[in-house]
């Protein structure tokens, strides 16, 4: 991959009712290249609309992949990558750092009625994650907008060294920081 080419990292941190999104460019040479903050409602259902606000906000026709760190943040807020893709026009990557068995049973556990209906419909409409090996670490994808091959070739792309992207690693601690000083307020 070109050393030009961008990606946005979008990772999140929460300590109460909101999370705070950062949203951070990458270079595939590892430079960082842009920042940019939202929020979005723990235990809600406006993620995705965060992560589409997130986007526009930083107005860069130049980032070439979205990447964002899970696919449920804020405590279930559960993303669409489907939907995030229409709306920015770029391939939309949800990368997770464990194995599991889904969501689906802590979802039931969590919610219940409608709540729950909302989030299941959302998760099992997106893609099944696919295990990908990154520097001897193994990640799992789901991808929308991209084939299999290219996006794991693109997540091996912006990983240096470990297992985690630069754009998802410096985004979370772009997060933290962020969330660390909304809380001293």
């Amino acid at each position: 991959m070109k050393s030009g080419v961008r990606a946005l990292g979008i990772a999140e941190s929460f300590r109460h009712e909101t999370s705070t999104l950062a949203g951070v460019v990458v270079r595939a040479s590892r430079v960082v290249d842009g920042f940019v903050f939202s929020s979005c409602t723990v235990g809600g259902t406006d993620s995705t609309d965060a992560v589409v606000d997130l986007y526009d906000r930083l107005d860069r026709e130049d980032v070439r992949y979205v990447l964002i760190a899970g696919i449920a943040p804020a405590w279930f807020n559960v993303l669409d990558l489907h939907r995030i893709h229409e709306a920015v026009d770029r391939p939309a990557l949800s990368v997770t750092f464990e194995g599991s068995d889904g969501l689906e049973a802590p979802l039931q556990e969590a919610f219940d009625g409608a709540a729950l209906e909302r989030r299941l419909d959302t998760y099992r409409a997106q893609p099944e994650r696919r295990a990908v090996t990154v520097n001897g670490e193994t990640v799992y994808v789901r991808s929308v907008g991209i084939d299999d091959g290219e996006a794991a070739d693109a997540v091996r792309a912006f990983t240096p060294e470990g297992g985690r992207p630069e754009p998802l690693r410096v985004a979370r601690l772009a997060a933290r920081a962020a969330e660390a000083f909304r809380a001293d307020d």
